[in-house]
């Protein structure tokens, strides 16, 4: 398999493939900074273009597409509050601040530094142990992916956040929106109030333009004489090569948000979103000083970029050797194998192996160009956005939104669903209601669901079969240390405050 892996890598450096892949980063950049477009979007577009393309460069257009719209998402991200892909929700938590005060070029420079890093193990981890990983997927039946939703959404709940009554209650109305549409496993139509729109579900897309972009625009035209004198100390930002020496104490950081990465990668249903909430969580649960997160802590930049990126490549292992695609994207460039004559499975290794190794180490390449492209277009380009007028920039990216959640299916019901969920951000933002465990809720709520019941059905409606597994009780345990873990800690920090004194008891 290694052999294979090294004879493909001239056919990669042929100049086409190359190009292919450059021209993907910058689109994929492009893409994930426009709110409302996404890289399954870009992908779908590009696949019907590609049949008269050879196998390498169709595949590198994806890869480089892939690398730079989960980057590119950062980027409205951190300079407007407005994740411009699902997996850039937990960048906008320290991103933003960062720009506030001050500090949005050195925000974005994190971000790139860290989603190259995190590209790069997963390219790694696709070309070095593609076959041994894809076994791990057969230990994770609907019972311990179920528990894995379980795990993602305690986590989000319980450690982002001061209030968890708030955070329960953001989460359950986003479960409660996951639910709404066809029932899975049955078909019956769940809250539609027989409207056809609403037979697929909502978009993630819709919710999260609504209750992400259109709060900080309604600020932006609230205030529209407000000025910011900070505005050109926020757009001389160092050359990378300068600030990277302030960046390696994040290692740490960086090695945990890529293990993370991969492993929700691997998992099929999981996704960037995931990974990086999860990352940001365990970072600042580790972190010393939890409590800079969420007012500008660059650590929680590094930690939710490097992990989405991390999700890239790992989420194609199952699906090019099973045939079982993770995420959308995935799916997506199955369908862009499939038209070149390329069978995902196990097969493919053995048939067409020039093809699927060099579609790795294009995923590699592209992670490598995002640290020169991704940087030079960011920090240069898209930061002067914060020199436009707030009013002109806030009619721009209502324009840009309305284009995005339109684009999806072509419908003004999205549009109008958008302005709905708008308001409920909105309303949520002025009470101090987080939203990041809204939108896990809906990311995760369907998903543990229809695992929830297939497990049930499988089991014969037996509730013990979802704790029978050893992969399942060690999920378990991992959520229940989740859930206690902050009272028991509350309660070892008193009995050692009171043990000398005899005062607790």
């Amino acid at each position: 398999m290694y052999a294979d892996l090294i004879q493909s890598l001239p056919g990669v450096l042929a100049l086409p493939n190359l190009l292919a892949v450059i021209i993907g980063v910058i689109v994929g950049i492009v893409v994930g900074a426009l709110p409302g477009l996404s890289a399954t979007m870009a992908i779908s577009v590009l696949v019907p273009f590609t049949f008269g393309l050879t196998p390498l460069v169709a595949l590198g257009l994806m890869a480089g597409i892939y690398n730079g719209a989960m980057y590119g998402g950062a980027i409205p991200a951190v300079l407007l509050r407005i994740p411009g892909t699902p997996a850039a929700v937990a960048t906008s938590f320290d991103g933003y601040p960062m720009a506030q005060k001050g500090q949005g070029g050195y925000a974005l420079q994190v971000a790139v530094v860290s989603s190259s890093i995190g590209g790069i193990a997963s390219a790694f981890a696709l070309m070095l142990l593609a076959p041994p990983l894809s076994k791990v997927t057969l230990l994770f039946g609907p019972a311990e992916v179920f528990w894995v939703a379980v795990f993602g959404l305690c986590s989000i709940v319980f450690l982002l956040g001061s209030d968890v009554i708030k955070g329960l209650v953001s989460a359950c109305f986003g479960v409660f929106v996951s639910v709404i549409g066809s029932d899975p496993i049955l078909g019956n139509d769940r809250f539609t109030f027989d409207r056809l729109e609403l037979l697929d579900g909502i978009s993630i897309v819709v919710l999260l333009v609504g209750l992400y972009a259109l709060p900080p625009v309604m600020d932006l035209l609230e205030s529209p004489v407000k000025t910011d004198s900070a505005v050109d100390g926020r757009l001389k930002a160092e050359p990378i090569w300068r600030s990277l020496p302030r960046m390696l104490r994040f290692w740490k950081t960086w090695l945990r948000g890529s293990i993370i990465g991969i492993w929700i990668g691997i998992l099929p249903g999981a996704g960037g979103s995931m990974a990086a909430l999860m990352s940001y969580n365990e970072a600042r649960r580790s972190s010393k000083t939890p409590q800079t997160w969420g007012h500008g802590e660059p650590e929680g930049v590094a930690a939710a970029e490097t992990a989405n990126n991390a999700d890239t490549a790992a989420a194609l292992i199952p699906a090019l050797t099973l045939g079982i695609p993770g995420t959308s994207v995935a799916a997506v460039m199955l369908g862009g194998l499939l038209i070149h004559g390329l069978q995902p499975g196990p097969m493919l290794f053995r048939e067409n192996p020039d093809v699927v190794f060099g579609f790795m180490w294009q995923f590699l390449f592209g992670a490598i160009l995002l640290l020169f492209l991704g940087g030079s277009l960011a920090t240069n380009s898209f930061a002067r956005l914060l020199l436009l007028p707030r009013p002109l920039l806030g009619a721009v990216i209502m324009v840009l939104m309305l284009i995005g959640v339109y684009s999806i299916h072509g419908r003004m019901f999205d549009v109008y669903l958008m302005l709905l969920f708008g308001a409920i951000g909105y309303l949520m933002d002025k009470l101090q209601y987080p939203i990041a465990p809204a939108v896990l809720g809906l990311i995760l709520g369907g998903f543990a669901e229809e695992n929830l019941r297939l497990a049930l059905r499988i089991g014969l409606g037996d509730w013990t079969s979802l704790f029978t597994n050893l992969t399942s009780q060690v999920l378990v345990g991992m959520t229940l240390l989740v859930v206690l873990g902050p009272s028991l800690k509350r309660c070892l920090m008193n009995l050692r405050r009171g043990h000398p004194t005899g005062g607790a008891r």
